[in-house]
């Protein structure tokens, strides 16, 4: 049987998912690492040359990591949702989603500086909420900073402010944008 790294939460998507889910996802995903959590400081800094096929959100460490096959291609620090601690399950509950799920989207117009969709809600997600008698909500994006904004750069995290996205600078989002492929995996953890 393949071992599986596992990342704050992994254990947990692995039961609800399966492992079929997780077949599509770097190869980085599957291998034991023993310090996952020091990365050299040029995957802060780089800059993409590359598509992404893959991305995944470490909810808990503010980190959005992003890869070509089973290469680790950038480090992106993120704000996440008001309310960032567990499982986005209506709308309106600032919770930043955590499971699989794609980018199905790309919009250059929105209310932020440029947007990657992700898929929430998916079944299980709208299952809940309805057995909840409420709605998931929806329009969950990877985005820059809201429209004439980009001034603040960097100090957009040091609070948590979206509605439950993850959001990145403008210059971020306009190199991510370039590079992300749709239908991307999108792997969220806490």
């Amino acid at each position: 049987m393949r071992r599986i790294f596992l990342v704050s939460g992994m254990a947990c998507l692995l039961a609800i998912f399966g492992w079929g889910a997780f077949r599509e996802l770097p190869e980085l995903f599957h291998e034991p690492v023993k310090e996952f959590h020091r990365y050299p400081p040029h995957l802060y800094e780089t800059v993409l040359q590359m598509p992404v096929d893959s991305i995944c959100v470490i909810k808990r460490r503010r980190e959005m990591l992003v890869f070509h096959g089973d290469s680790l291609l950038k480090i992106y620090h993120v704000a996440l949702g008001d309310t960032p601690v567990g499982h986005k399950h209506f709308e309106g509950d600032e919770r930043t989603p955590e499971g699989l799920y794609r980018i199905n989207d790309r919009n250059p117009f929105s209310s932020c500086h440029k947007n990657l969709g992700i898929s929430y809600p998916n079944a299980q997600d709208r299952s809940y909420a309805a057995r909840s008698g409420k709605s998931p909500g929806g329009s969950i994006k990877i985005h820059g900073l809201p429209n004439g904004q980009g001034h603040i750069g960097k100090e957009h995290l040091l609070s948590d402010w979206t509605n439950g996205c993850v959001a990145v600078t403008d210059e971020e989002i306009d190199e991510l944008y370039q590079y992300v492929k749709l239908g991307s995996a999108i792997l969220i953890v806490r």
